[in-house]
């Protein structure tokens, strides 16, 4: 079945939701399609805050923001793109609040703020409260509040609708234009394509490719692949943020709204040990520093027991604040370590969170398929999966948020212009028969009895190999085994049987096909980590400790190759702030 619509939405997190209320306001006839029900986006696991410069408890201004920002990325950040999102931040959360979100409140009546990592005031003097929540619930409360204003705005939703495959008019990395998308149907196995003037990807991360990581099963990359394999460049995915503080074992995270309330990282010996490493800041300082710092603690034989783990110790708040302020944080500690926070301190080990690259973009979300920037015809991504740069070499806590808002809501801008000045693409010939032949030959493997190998015995063997190799800390032997076992595993994957030949909800067969997106990501990611000879924000190479500006002060672009990903580099945009030594 074809459905014709003048712009087409993938993904119904913060990004693509604040995107579909834009268009549907402009009158733009739009679908959103959605592998999951809406409101069971990844944004809604967003627990601390959204950052805007309100300066509600003490001075602020959108400049510190804009600073902390390229500060917090290692200098990667592009400046052009850090000074939109600190200038609109704070429009955009006041236009959440007028929509309804239920924010915390001052006594006085105004939008509460609290402090979290990396964020600062006068240009690194202390911390600042800067960041604005709705308890620990933050994400949750956007999503409710948006995708009700796309319900009131008459937005149109397919459910359960996975997209597949992208569709142009032309090859998009010689000028071709979007044309829509071929989606799956998990009710009943069919193809559907919808044809359309404009795309948005806002699929979100992929951390799925990580034994221990926050990333809801839902994240494996899908818009970022199908991206990557109609030829266009990936960007800077050798940087991606593990968070200092997730369940240990299970990596569900522990927001940093915890430590922004004023909760401690203790050792074995009950020290609070980011005094020795980001002394102004603690454990306020950024996340890789955090990070790191945690790790050392544990190849020191600090760790509590001698295991990889430190302690997050939040007795010492009160009931008031735990209860008030970060009940479901504890309420995970109670719930999945059977830990007490009111009485006991809590395990917490490093987490796969957050990929700061993805598909390049400009400041209004067009996607680019070039190092000079130029603009793939009405196709744009918005949020994690893309690549602004606003996060650089590592992204601040609760600027996550703020840039699936303030982008979610220009990308939809952007596209309502675009769609007015173009015609709806021609019907494709044969549209679908590409993923149709694709998805059939995993079925067709399983129906014949051929079980080479399992989804699950190579995701298995991918996380494990992501995990050792490509995490906090990396070198050229580990990147190098972890590119071998890479390249074996997606030829592995080439004989992926599955049990379920069956077409009604079929997620096995899914799984299958989103294991092949994750494998092409790990694949890019090895291979810009093995290039990238230097250590700059959450990518840390233990053979090469310094950054190099000299060489390395540029963006990443990976290209699909025949035998790999091929690597070309663009330069950083550099507006206000001259790189200087990262000191916290």
């Amino acid at each position: 079945m074809e459905y014709p619509f003048d712009a087409v939405v993938v993904g119904a997190g913060g990004a693509g939701l604040w995107a579909a209320l834009e268009l549907a306001r402009e009158g733009v006839n739009t679908a959103v399609l959605t592998k999951l029900y809406p409101t069971r986006s990844h944004t809604g696991t967003a627990q601390g805050g959204v950052c805007a410069a309100l300066g509600n408890l003490e001075e602020d201004h959108w400049e510190w923001h804009m600073f902390d920002t390229v500060k917090g990325g290692d200098y990667l950040t592009d400046q052009d793109a850090a000074e939109v999102l600190a200038r609109e931040a704070i429009e955009t959360v006041i236009e959440l609040e007028h929509m309804g979100l239920p924010f915390n409140r001052t006594a006085e009546g105004k939008i509460d703020q609290r402090r979290f990592g990396g964020h600062t005031r006068n240009y690194g003097e202390a911390a600042v409260r800067r960041s604005c929540f709705a308890a620990d619930r933050t994400g949750h409360m956007i999503l409710q509040t948006l995708y009700q204003q796309c319900i009131k705005h008459g937005v149109k939703f397919f459910d359960e609708f996975q997209v597949v495959d992208l569709l142009f008019e032309g090859d998009p990395a010689k000028g071709g234009r979007a044309a829509g998308v071929v989606a799956h149907r998990l009710a009943d196995g069919q193809l559907h394509t919808f044809r359309a003037k404009a795309v948005l990807i806002a699929t979100g991360g992929f951390g799925r490719m990580f034994r221990i990581t926050s990333n809801a099963h839902s994240l494996t990359g899908d818009g970022v692949a199908l991206v990557y394999r109609h030829g266009l460049p990936i960007e800077d995915m050798e940087f991606f943020q593990f968070h200092p503080t997730g369940i240990v074992g299970i990596g569900i995270l522990l927001s940093e709204a915890a430590r922004g309330e004023g909760g401690t990282l203790l050792n074995d010996l009950g020290e609070r040990f980011m005094e020795r490493y980001a002394p102004k800041l603690m454990e306020l300082a950024p996340r890789d520093m955090v990070s790191r710092a945690m790790y050392q603690e544990i190849r020191a034989g600090r760790g509590i027991g001698g295991k990889d783990y430190v302690y997050l110790d939040v007795r010492h708040l009160g009931r008031k604040v735990i209860e008030e302020k970060i009940p479901d944080i504890t309420e995970f500690a109670r719930l999945y370590q059977g830990v007490e926070p009111l009485k006991e301190p809590v395990p917490v080990q490093p987490t796969a969170h957050y990929a700061m690259g993805g598909i390049p973009t400009t400041v209004w979300a067009e996607v680019t398929r070039d190092e000079k920037n130029t603009v793939v015809p009405g196709l744009f991504a918005a949020g994690e999966c893309a690549c602004v740069s606003v996060h650089g070499a590592n992204r601040l806590g609760t600027n996550s948020l703020v840039d699936l808002l303030v982008f979610g809501r220009r990308s939809g801008r952007q596209m309502a212009r675009y769609c007015g000045q173009v015609d709806r693409p021609r019907p494709i010939a044969d549209a679908t028969e590409p993923i149709r032949a694709q998805l059939e030959a995993i079925r067709d493997r399983a129906a014949s009895g051929d079980r080479a190998d399992s989804v699950a015995a190579i995701r298995h063997d991918l996380q494990d190999v992501m995990m050792d190799n490509v995490g906090v800390y990396r070198d050229a032997g580990l990147l190098s085994v972890a590119l071998t076992k890479v390249r074996e595993l997606k030829q592995r994957h080439g004989r992926v049987s599955i049990a379920d030949c069956s077409h009604v909800f079929n997620t096995e067969l899914l799984e299958a096909n989103e294991l092949g997106y994750l494998l092409d990501l790990a694949e890019i990611t090895v291979v810009g980590a093995l290039a990238r000879q230097e250590s700059r924000g959450a990518h840390s190479r233990e053979d090469f400790p310094e950054r190099d500006d000299k060489k390395w002060l540029k963006h990443t672009l990976a290209y699909r190759g025949k035998d790999g990903p091929t690597l070309k580099y663009k330069p950083v945009s550099i507006t206000r702030f001259e790189p200087k030594p990262r000191t916290y």
